[in-house]
């Protein structure tokens, strides 16, 4: 396997060089100087000039490009126009919030999705099947930023139960540790803390969850349908063990394949494409960061951010890659 994944790794280098240059070559084309956007329409031609000369931005277009790309082979994606800090620190600063906004929406939609897609997979056209192909439905049609409205409406402006926006109280988290809220106030044992950073979280990780949800459904509920009449399965029903036993045994835990497919898919999705719903919920992470950094015209750390989503890509590809041969013993690379 530790071969396998090798040549994978290897395979994607050119990938990661394609959209390292797309990403470069269209921000760059894109409207709007950086220079006039962060120094203001009534500067001088004089502040411009030493600003672009500042940010190498008086080259050309070729030796940025070959520059950012050494600088980013050495784990360096160069210095904010904005923050005027390294790129890299400014994203480390908020990939947290999005990594565990992401990681809640998933626990959401596995622990809701599957056990919903198993039972409507194993029991086609009863109540149950139709009421689990009604919620998938509901959650795939459903546009995050409007649920993610109507819940501020109903549980933060009508019942006034969950905060509307933030990551956490002020004065209530502890000092930060590895930056993951939920993750610091276990390590320190703070209970509020940990309460605290659940309320601020839900609901922009329901919003986030909820079309994954209806996505891993419909799959669950496909790939058990599918295995429900194969051989094993009749075997087991024939040898006396319970309905339930030959479900959850036999049949969904041989249709985690595609399952396990759609969930790491999934993921990368909701790190990159949690934009909206982080700017709805005023959530400090780096889809927000993405966002002012693009109206900033701020070229590296847009690169930057581009370059850390390819990589998260690209690592839960490989990881996706190892648990198909522990998930299923007849797979061998």
């Amino acid at each position: 396997m530790a071969a396998y994944l090798t040549s994978r790794l290897l395979g994607t280098v050119p990938v990661i060089l394609l959209i390292s240059l797309l990403v470069f070559g269209l921000i760059h084309a894109a409207p709007g100087d950086p220079t006039l956007m962060l120094l203001g329409e009534e500067t001088n031609a004089e502040a411009v000039a030493r600003a672009r000369e500042h940010w190498g931005l008086d080259r050309p277009l070729y030796v940025q490009y070959l520059k950012f790309l050494a600088s980013t082979l050495a784990g360096d994606f160069g210095t904010s126009f904005k923050f005027g800090e390294p790129v890299s620190g400014v994203i480390r600063q908020r990939l947290p919030a999005t990594v565990e906004l992401a990681l809640c929406s998933i626990v959401i939609a596995v622990l809701l999705a599957i056990p919903l897609g198993v039972w409507a997979g194993a029991k086609p056209n009863s109540w149950i099947d139709n009421l689990g192909t009604t919620f998938g439905l509901f959650g795939i049609s459903m546009p995050s930023f409007w649920l993610a409205i109507m819940l501020i409406l109903l549980l933060a402006g009508t019942l006034n139960i969950l905060p509307t926006s933030g990551r956490s109280t002020y004065g209530v988290a502890g000092p930060e540790i590895t930056g993951f809220y939920l993750i610091d106030s276990l390590l320190q044992r703070n209970a509020a803390a940990v309460w605290d950073a659940l309320t601020h979280v839900f609901m922009p990780a329901l919003a986030l969850g909820v079309n994954m949800l209806g996505i891993l459904m419909r799959v669950t509920r496909s790939a058990v349908l599918e295995v429900m009449n194969e051989e094993y399965v009749v075997t087991a029903r024939s040898k006396g063990l319970a309905e339930r036993a030959v479900i959850w045994r036999h049949a969904a835990s041989n249709a985690l394949i595609p399952v396990i497919t759609v969930v790491g898919l999934e993921l990368g999705t909701l790190l990159s494409g949690s934009i909206i719903v982080e700017t709805v919920f005023a959530w400090p992470g780096s889809g927000s960061l993405l966002i002012s950094a693009l109206n900033a015209r701020d070229y590296p750390l847009v690169t930057g951010l581009v370059m850390v989503y390819t990589a998260a890509f690209v690592l839960i590809n490989l990881i996706i890659d190892a648990l198909y041969a522990v998930v299923d013993p007849r797979i061998r690379y």
